[in-house]
């Protein structure tokens, strides 16, 4: 059963967020892990331009598909800029389609201040959570459960190939920027097998942080 991940990108989103965990999903697919992913736009669009610069070409609408994950990068959040994961907070129309996503048993996982939105859709309410340093002090602000990690995993570390997350364990969150690679090879190792998330830290040549907060065990 193929897990379909989209990572969601929008007008100043941060390269690394986004770009990160798609190479790595691809990697893990290229390895025989029966994933999918795909780059998308909650309106519709050819391409977005990041923070950075950089113009990224977009699979497609979210609406158009049927995710089990989606990745929610940050990028301008602490800058306030016009376009920025703040932007986004302040318009409501990302944060919205995400609510409608949790409510649907669709799974999370955001980088970055791409935490700040799940915060913002009232997601993260009562879970733990965490973001980019400089932003924990606005996440504070909201009700999650702020906690020292660089990944946190609300959903216990249930997952399995092909499943969908469950009603209350749906919700992943990781720190600064490069935090997103920790992310996805840990989403890769609980969908796909730890075997094949360590032969893709291999072949990226990096050695993933051990610094994940599991709210429930298995």
């Amino acid at each position: 059963m193929t897990t379909d991940i989209v990572v969601v990108v929008y007008e100043g989103f941060d390269e690394m967020d986004a770009i990160a965990p798609y190479e790595v999903f691809s990697h893990a697919s290229d390895r025989g892990c029966d994933l999918d992913v795909s780059v998308r736009t909650l309106d519709s669009a050819d391409r977005v331009t990041a923070s950075h610069g950089l113009d990224v070409e977009v699979d497609g609408r979210l609406a158009d598909a049927d995710p089990d994950f989606v990745v929610v990068p940050g990028g301008g959040w602490n800058d306030r800029a016009d376009t920025s994961a703040w932007a986004e907070a302040q318009r409501g129309d990302l944060p919205r389609a995400l609510t409608d996503l949790h409510e649907d048993g669709v799974g999370l996982a955001a980088v970055c201040t791409g935490g700040m939105l799940l915060a913002e859709a009232g997601i993260l309410d009562d879970r733990p959570a965490v973001t980019h340093a400089s932003a924990l002090d606005d996440l504070r602000e909201t009700d999650a459960e702020v906690v020292d990690a660089r990944v946190v995993d609300a959903s216990g570390g249930t997952l399995s190939s092909g499943a969908t997350p469950s009603d209350d364990g749906d919700v992943l969150t990781a720190g600064g920027v490069t935090s997103g690679l920790d992310l996805s090879l840990y989403l890769v190792g609980r969908i796909c097998g730890e075997e094949v998330a360590e032969q893709v830290a291999t072949e990226i040549e990096y050695e993933p942080r051990e610094d994940v907060y599991v709210a429930r065990e298995e």
